[in-house]
């Protein structure tokens, strides 16, 4: 299995975080839990599939997937190879005229966002291409030809790293006052440009940094009250909508 980072150009760094190559020879079936951003796949070799109630659905050679709130069930073919995109918090609005939120919970084709010739034209590139660099300057110079000239929304921006610096405790009405904007306007904004609501988005962040915890040696009482959760049923209850498991269970697996 290979799973290799690369960091994009400096123009490219304020909208995407980072680019993986990830390939595998073997047919499996895995779990992704809720991210904070948008990401798009590549395809450039095998297929990949979701399955939702045990029913599996082909996907596209190149598609996107937007926030979730929940954890989504993949299964690729032997001999997979993918270039996945890690959109910034506030990245994808910056290429796309499609508002985030309307992606919430999807996996859809890349076609039914950018222009189907531009995204036939990098899959081809693609399946030319025989080496990791290449690839990534193939899915870059898309990306830079796709990127508008608008202003980044530095109250989204400034919400982000509030529900950040509280590991998503943070309450919305404590918000909105730190911000000094009432809620429904800021709901509307958020919700455009990072894809879900802010309550929804704190607490993935929240579940986030529940996931980094329990790779210590904090017990879950430890981990659950210093998270900012009222009790271990409550704890248990998000974290089970999050990853389809209990915390107990899940760290036994770590």
């Amino acid at each position: 299995m290979k799973f290799d980072k690369h960091l994009p150009s400096d123009k490219l760094k304020p909208y995407i975080k980072h680019f993986v190559v990830s390939e595998s020879i073997v047919e499996n079936e895995y779990k992704v839990f809720p991210s904070s951003g948008l990401v798009i796949g590549f395809q450039y070799k095998g297929q990949l599939s979701t399955i939702h109630n045990n029913t599996e659905s082909k996907l596209t050679s190149s598609g996107i997937t937007g926030i979730s709130d929940s954890y989504k069930i993949f299964r690729n073919s032997a001999n997979i190879g993918t270039i996945l995109v890690y959109f910034t918090e506030v990245g994808f609005t910056h290429f796309s005229s499609n508002h985030a939120n309307e992606l919430f919970n999807l996996s859809i084709a890349l076609e039914d966002i950018f222009d189907k010739h531009r995204v036939k034209e990098v899959e081809e590139k693609l399946s030319f291409a025989t080496t990791d660099h290449q690839r990534i300057n193939i899915v870059e110079l898309f990306f830079l030809s796709q990127l508008k000239d608008i202003q980044t929304d530095k109250l989204i921006i400034e919400a982000i790293k509030l529900i950040y610096q509280s590991k998503g405790s943070i309450r919305i009405k404590e918000l909105n006052e730190k911000l000094n904007i009432s809620q429904s306007p800021f709901e509307k904004r958020f919700r455009k440009i990072v894809g879900t609501t802010p309550k929804k988005f704190a607490s993935i962040i929240r579940f986030n940094s529940v996931l980094i915890n329990l790779n210590s040696s904090k017990s879950l009482t430890e981990i659950c009250y210093e998270n900012n959760f009222f009790d271990q049923a409550h704890f248990i209850k998000d974290f089970k909508q999050f990853t389809g498991d209990t915390p107990e269970n899940f760290k036994r697996f770590i």
